[in-house]
């Protein structure tokens, strides 16, 4: 039990460490390329931080541990959208880009809806990986093709003011894809010392895979993002801080899950009781995205605190489950019979404000 708890500890440092090195350097690589913030947010940063999680479930599902892969993905999607953009909130106030509003976050639901769809059957096929693989290559390209018309748009002496004279740019090349090449290596070093870890201390502990998972791989994979978010949070990088987030979970979804689909064989079990609950909680999870960052397309330090709270609450509800904890019943009625309509309620109100204030500004003369 000791040497499953090191194992699971060293592959946590292995994680962030390498992680943190994939991400600086493709971002370098990134700017010097002329790439908005929101984009490096949405694409290099988001995938950056996602690899821990794509890293951990591909291993789980080629070494046939594959209900921690999807517990992993959910997990980690939850604990992306309430707890660490709730501790960035609470760490400074963020501004959300309306782009995100129209467009990212609403791909976010569907990836969300999509894969609940696609899991009624209890599993990840091998058509269901390679659609989601599929729609990663997509959403990428999209946005990657979006980026190059923003550069065109503002002009191309901008861009190469942004970018740089060639040959700077060929000289960034080398330490830069070496340090890539040293985060990825990391990465699958750690996540093979993770998953050992967790199925070890599972199996040890009598707790199910899923809600180790759940609990502390999803955590654990999701520091990258949680150390990414708070920092570019403090630094006013604020586009990054919310795109890496919500990339992140879209990236999780259709990029971890259809490749760890596939490398399971088309075998990627998906527990019943993650199915029935934890699902529909991340799907809640992403719709309260859109009115939350609709209204005022802000998230305050209340808000913060609101949703790092219902992670906690989340986090009690989940060990509850697995304890068979006889507080389990009165605690899951407190929490939708009048935490949760209390929240439906707020953002209802949150976003008519908003909604009205905006047409009140829009009749203004000159507004």
């Amino acid at each position: 039990m000791i040497g499953d708890a090191a194992l699971l500890a060293g592959g946590l440092v292995l994680l962030v460490a390498g992680a943190g090195w994939l991400v600086k350097g493709a971002s370098r690589l990134a700017v010097a390329l002329g790439v908005t913030p929101l984009v490096v947010g949405l694409t290099v940063v988001a995938f950056g931080t996602s690899a821990p999680e794509l890293a951990v479930s591909v291993a789980a599902a080629y070494s046939g541990a594959s209900a921690l892969s999807v517990a992993n993905v959910v997990g980690s999607n939850i604990f992306n959208i309430l707890a660490i953009l709730g501790v960035s909130a609470l760490a400074a106030p963020l501004a959300v880009d309306r782009r995100l509003v129209r467009l990212d976050v609403p791909v976010m639901i569907g990836a969300s809806v999509l894969l609940f769809v696609l899991a009624a059957d209890g599993s990840i096929g091998m058509l269901d990986g390679l659609l989601l693989a599929g729609l990663i290559v997509a959403y990428t390209g999209f946005l990657v093709g979006q980026a190059r018309r923003d550069r065109e748009a503002s002009g191309a002496g901008a861009a190469a003011e942004v970018a740089g004279p060639a040959s700077a740019r060929r000289m960034a090349l080398p330490p830069n894809l070496a340090l890539i090449a040293l985060g990825v290596a990391a990465l699958v070093l750690g996540s093979r010392f993770l998953v050992l870890g967790a199925v070890g201390l599972a199996r040890a502990l009598g707790v199910s895979e899923a809600v180790i998972g759940l609990t502390i791989v999803a955590a654990g994979t999701s520091l990258p993002e949680l150390a990414t978010s708070v920092v570019a949070a403090l630094k006013g990088a604020r586009d990054i801080s919310i795109g890496n987030l919500v990339g992140s979970n879209i990236f999780n979804i259709l990029s971890v899950l259809g490749f760890s689909g596939l490398a399971a064989g088309g075998r990627l079990v998906v527990a019943p009781d993650i199915l029935a609950a934890d699902l529909p909680l991340m799907i809640a999870a992403a719709a309260v995205c859109l009115p939350l960052f609709r209204a005022g397309y802000k998230v305050t330090r209340g808000e913060g605190a609101v949703l790092t709270g219902l992670y906690l609450a989340y986090i009690a509800w989940t060990v509850m489950r697995a304890t068979s904890s006889p507080a389990l019943g009165a605690f899951t009625g407190i929490m939708f019979d009048l935490v949760f309509p209390a929240l439906i309620v707020g953002l209802a109100v949150m976003l008519i404000g908003a909604v009205r204030e905006e047409e009140a500004a829009a009749r203004k003369p000159g507004g």
